[in-house]
């Protein structure tokens, strides 16, 4: 069972709530793998992996969520560029070596 972080009385259940988010979040990074993975097999060309508005159009949505959040847009934005170029990366590879 969760815990807000104004309920954890010590570090061992700041811990568990953290380790409890760490496992759901990795789970919902390879849900959204799935659909990376799905993109290539719908792409015909390396050069269709890059699609720049595309990009902006995700940074621009969870930058504002982030703030809507509390979280720190930048922090957000470092992160899905990160996510987005390994993306990106696998589908070229992908579509070079079918």
């Amino acid at each position: 069972m969760s815990k807000a972080p104004q309920d954890c009385k010590d570090m061992d259940e700041v811990r568990i709530e953290i380790d409890r988010l760490d496992a759901a979040i990795v789970d919902l990074m390879a849900e959204r793998w799935g659909y990376v993975d799905r993109a290539w097999q719908l792409k015909s060309k390396p050069e269709e992996a890059t699609v720049p508005w595309r990009i902006q159009q995700v940074i621009d949505r969870v930058k504002q969520r982030a703030d809507e959040k509390g979280l720190p847009p930048s922090l957000v934005e470092a992160l899905w560029r990160q996510l987005i170029g390994w993306g990106i990366q696998y589908e070229e590879e992908k579509l070079r070596n079918p």
